[in-house]
């Protein structure tokens, strides 16, 4: 049973904090101006700033929960794959590149889920964190869009969408190599 100390805890709370952020995405990417593309680049950046911080937070004070475990993941899926579906009709991200994003996630956690049921857990992986980080990195800059000191965000959040989804391919394959081979040792 899920305690009320278990869901409200600190590492909990920052991460319920970062799922919030989901209905400004619609909001603000209905129809984006400069600055407002700018103003929700600066609160996805610092929404996804708090994954780290909620992680943190909950090894250092040992406040690592059941909830957290499951939550944590899916914040992370929830706000960067919401950004990136609302991204399509205003022209700032191809859909096929979403598409190819989406089901790798949901592949991802099909293998981990029935690894679980297995009693096996497959940890995420280094190539997982950083096709995280450079999710970040590149739906910030799409959501900015506009030029920022003179650099075009559109283009800086191409380019790096582009390494993101080589990533996003090569962790996934990674997951279900890793699946492979625990299921080949059995």
């Amino acid at each position: 049973m899920i305690t009320k100390r278990e869901i409200f805890n600190l590492p909990n709370t920052i991460t319920l904090m970062r799922i919030s952020v989901v209905p400004f995405l619609f909001i603000l990417l209905s129809s984006p101006g400069e600055f407002w593309s700018l103003i929700l680049a600066v609160i996805f950046l610092l929404a996804s700033f708090t994954d780290f911080v909620d992680g943190y937070v909950a090894r250092k004070y040992q406040m690592v929960t059941t909830l957290g475990k499951f939550l944590d993941p899916i914040a992370d899926k929830l706000i960067i794959n919401t950004a990136i579906i609302l991204m399509i009709p205003i022209s700032r991200i191809p859909a096929w590149i979403v598409a190819i994003t989406i089901v790798r996630d949901l592949l991802v956690d099909w293998i981990r889920s029935i690894a679980s049921c297995e009693g096996i857990f497959i940890q995420a992986s280094r190539l997982g964190k950083q096709k995280t980080f450079a999710q970040i990195i590149a739906v910030t800059a799409l959501i900015a869009h506009y030029s920022i000191f003179g650099v075009d965000a559109h283009i800086v959040g191409t380019v790096i969408l582009y390494v993101a989804l080589l990533l996003t391919i090569y962790s996934g394959m990674d997951y279900f190599i890793k699946f492979y081979r625990y299921r080949a040792e059995e």
